[in-house]
């Protein structure tokens, strides 16, 4: 399927299904996002006007000056339904973060999940932007940013080396998870070393996580290790600057070098017209600084 083609499909179906009385350009929602991607799409297509409240707490610094003056709704998980029910949006855009609170938002605003879907994330992406483009009579310019998005991707794609091995990690309060991000390896293409037989997955309900250490990454052999710091991304003690770099120095890796990713960007967001540039920008960026 083509991009026009699946544009077409995913805008015909988002009208179809949201224009209850006329055309979504026409209703113009007030909006509230608990999604950060989603709301620097939205601001991306020219519809900060429609944001009545963003989520002070944990705000991406990306998001502060488009966020000014503007009231608090909460948090990521606990969004503030006093606010809410005072701000009356007309619709409110949630992901599974939000949880149980979802059912109490239902009973007074309309509710539409943003969450980024299965599959190849290039076609996700394509399809939140045109979904969100489409409430608003946006899906031309949501075209055009959308393509001026994958020729930016496409041209910082060649400033990468073609044998670049890189490892993704989650820093969470002292240890290290593998890290699947699509912005780095379908994106950008960069390859992830095999696991070593040493890496076992562990289950914890619906999500699989796989432990490492610096011995393990050692194993891997990367040219680069990226950190998420979960920790400093909610407030916690965040990663001492050197000590995974010393830690792989000492199991024998002194030629792998770490760089840090921006924790707001990479943990609380992402999936949006800006924050996936943005993203792409600062691994490319770390890339050529370090290999």
């Amino acid at each position: 399927m083509t991009l026009r083609t699946h544009l077409k499909a995913v805008t015909l179906a988002t009208v179809t299904g949201l224009a209850a009385a006329g055309s979504a350009a026409q209703a113009a929602p007030s909006v509230v996002s608990y999604d950060h991607g989603a709301l620097d799409t939205l601001i991306a297509l020219g519809q900060q006007e429609q944001v009545l409240a963003v989520l002070q707490s944990g705000l991406p610094e990306y998001l502060t000056a488009a966020a000014s003056g503007l009231p608090d709704a909460g948090s990521l998980k606990v969004p503030d339904m006093d606010a809410l029910k005072k701000l009356q949006p007309d619709l409110v855009l949630v992901t599974g973060r939000q949880g149980d609170a979802v059912d109490e938002l239902k009973t007074f605003t309309e509710v539409k999940p943003v969450g980024l879907a299965e599959g190849p994330y290039r076609d996700a992406l394509e399809t939140r932007v045109m979904e969100l483009a489409a409430l608003y009579g946006a899906e031309q310019q949501a075209r055009q940013q959308l393509e001026a998005l994958w020729q930016h991707v496409d041209a910082q794609r060649q400033h990468l080396p073609d044998d670049a091995k890189v490892v993704v990690v989650t820093h969470n309060a002292g240890k290290f998870s593998l890290r699947r991000e699509a912005v780095v390896s379908e994106l950008l293409g960069l390859k992830q070393p095999e696991l070593p037989a040493s890496v076992k997955a562990v289950k914890r309900g619906n999500r699989v996580f796989y432990p490492v250490s610096a011995e393990s990454l050692v194993a891997m052999g990367p040219d680069l290790v990226l950190v998420v710091d979960r920790s400093a991304a909610i407030g916690q003690e965040p990663l001492t600057k050197g000590t995974l770099q010393q830690a792989l120095a000492a199991a024998g890796g002194e030629q792998i070098r770490v760089k840090r990713l921006n924790p707001g960007l990479w943990y609380l967001s992402g999936g949006g017209l800006e924050s996936t540039r943005l993203q792409v920008d600062e691994v490319t960026e770390a890339v050529k600084e370090t290999l």
